[in-house]
């Protein structure tokens, strides 16, 4: 799919410049050439032989290396490519880019460069979070630069939360986005994802375990194959993706008007959780106990169902309309009556029972039903899941 493209990969210093490997082969089986540039600390992680090897081609990693300057030269090495990758981009990479400093050959490549700029984080939670980074990731965006991550989760130092690089699967996709228009060019695609709040009163309020990981992943990818996405999340723990149109909800009810009013769509992929219920009778006022030892009684009422409500739209039903359903037994047997009842095309069946560890986890299981039959896929990364349902989406709606 990148056959003929090529990609100026600028690999930064930190631990997750080992993924920066697994980028180079996945870009090179697209059918991309690969320019790759080591920084000083790159090279401590990764060494030049292993990327060069893979990449097939030279190494470049000095400003004034005679040679280099003399069979390329920085400013023609910065424009040669269709694009260029920054991955791990580094704090210390995103403030020299961000500030047009230029002492390494990396950070003078971005500065002399005029071709499109992918930048993908990596570091330190702290790091990331310190006012400094964020500034400098405001200004990056704002001259352009495309920005995808981080991921949220377990960093080598032991810390928890943002700041691990994105997976090179979905950094592939963030390239193709980048490179090319891609099967669902001109295609409008809606996703749901992430929880839904029901509030007791103000402060209180029914929830779930969903880290929204999976519908955020989903977005990417179909961003990726060149859809137009509208991204309508709950309040997610994961960052909604670069590249699309971001619609935040709180509520089931809220939810379903924010589809409602993104429609028409050529699909739509519900992989929200949505609350089955709310509170009928939600306080004004944070709830006080009065000393009773009795509990506040709560009345429930049923939330819409945004699945069947548009599955079963007698006008401006998107073509393909896909579901999600996390069980915890008869996985099977519960999905296949859910895509009868609701009235869908697909379900994307899967076992959340906790001891998955899949609700809120880096990885899926899932079984695709058509009303060919059920398909397992086998246990992977969220992101894998979601590039190979996205590939299936583009076949359904060519």
């Amino acid at each position: 799919m990148l056959q003929g493209k090529r990609v100026l990969l600028i690999i930064g210093g930190g631990i997750a410049a080992y993924k920066a490997l697994e980028l180079i082969r996945l870009l090179r089986k697209e059918g991309a050439g690969v320019t790759p540039v080591l920084t000083k600390a790159a090279a401590e992680f990764v060494t030049p032989l292993s990327v060069g090897a893979l990449a097939g081609e030279k190494v470049y990693s000095d400003l004034f290396d005679l040679t280099d300057e003399a069979e390329m030269g920085h400013i023609q090495l910065s424009r040669v490519a269709d694009l260029i990758v920054v991955a791990p981009a580094t704090a210390d990479l995103m403030a020299k880019a961000a500030h047009g400093l230029a002492g390494d050959l990396a950070s003078t490549l971005l500065l002399a460069t005029d071709t499109p700029v992918l930048m993908v984080p990596a570091m330190n939670v702290r790091m990331w979070l310190h006012a400094a980074t964020q500034r400098n990731l405001e200004m990056l965006r704002s001259d352009g630069v495309r920005i995808l991550g981080p991921d949220e989760g377990e960093m080598a130092c032991g810390e928890f939360g943002p700041g691990r690089m994105a997976e090179p699967a979905a950094i592939l996709a963030a390239v193709q986005d980048a490179l090319q228009a891609g099967p669902l060019a001109g295609k409008h695609v809606i996703v749901t994802s992430g929880p839904t709040h029901e509030p007791i009163d103000p402060v209180r309020y029914i929830a779930n375990r969903s880290s929204g990981a999976q519908g955020t992943a989903l977005a990417r990818a179909l961003a990726g194959l060149g859809a137009k996405v509208t991204f309508v999340t709950g309040p997610a723990s994961v960052p909604p993706p670069e590249g699309v149109t971001v619609v935040r909800v709180e509520t089931a009810a809220q939810m379903l008007g924010a589809v409602q009013a993104a429609l028409p769509a050529d699909a739509a992929v519900f992989a929200a959780a949505v609350a089955d219920w709310r509170v009928q009778n939600a306080a004004q006022h944070k709830m006080k106990k009065d000393g009773s030892g009795q509990p506040p009684a709560l009345q429930f009422a049923e939330n819409p169902d945004i699945l069947a409500t548009v599955s079963q739209m007698q006008a401006g039903r998107p073509r393909l309309v896909v579901g999600f359903a996390a069980e915890t037994e008869k996985v099977l047997d519960h999905a296949t009556a859910k895509r009868l009842r609701k009235g869908c095309d697909w379900i994307v069946a899967n076992d959340v029972s906790p001891e998955t560890g899949i609700m809120g986890g880096d990885e899926n299981a899932v079984t695709l039903i058509t009303d060919k039959g059920a398909e397992s896929w086998p246990r992977t990364g969220k992101d894998m899941v979601a590039r190979r349902l996205a590939e299936r989406i583009a076949e359904a709606l060519a």
